[in-house]
């Protein structure tokens, strides 16, 4: 019995310092309900808020052991503007002067100490330029991946090093 406590202390402590070694995300959405442009119905707010969350831990894995990336989405403004049609929603890209906007709070820890920090305003005025986007046409959230990844590229990335 005191050997196999011993040995699940012994992988318990194993668990938590390979957890802190291991890079990571935190997304925070900081006052959802006041976005200015999401879905109406909540169960969609609620998948595209997931989407977000999602792509951010994907990007996050790029990152190397020890560096974690913190996000406080301030605001949200999708490519696009909504037109009711009898009981649906429909999205109307025009590519005038509704171009996909995100404002976050960020920062990049490593192993402990705050490295980088910084609000942003994420924008692209030229979204809907599909020579720049690698995301398929039937991802609704197209616009505004590759306007993180653009910006995960120039301001992330690039502390990989060192």
């Amino acid at each position: 019995m005191k050997t196999a406590l011993k040995g699940l202390a012994l992988a318990s402590m194993l668990l938590m310092s390979a957890g802190s070694a291991m890079a990571g995300v935190t997304v925070t959405f900081v006052e959802s309900d006041k976005y200015s442009d999401l879905p109406f119905s909540a169960w969609e707010r609620k998948e595209v808020l997931e989407e977000f969350s999602a792509h951010f831990e994907k990007l996050s894995k790029s990152l190397p052991a020890g560096v974690d990336l913190n996000v406080e989405i301030l605001d949200i403004d999708l490519a696009g503007r909504i037109h009711h049609r009898r009981a649906n929603e429909i999205r109307v890209l025009r590519g005038g002067a509704d171009w996909p906007v995100i404002h976050l709070r960020y920062s990049v820890v490593q192993n402990g100490t705050v490295v980088a920090s910084g609000v942003e305003r994420l924008h692209d005025m030229m979204y809907l330029d599909s020579m720049r986007n690698r995301y398929s046409s039937g991802d609704p959230l197209r616009y505004e991946k590759r306007m993180i990844d653009e910006w995960f590229n120039k301001k992330i990335a690039p502390r990989r090093v060192g």
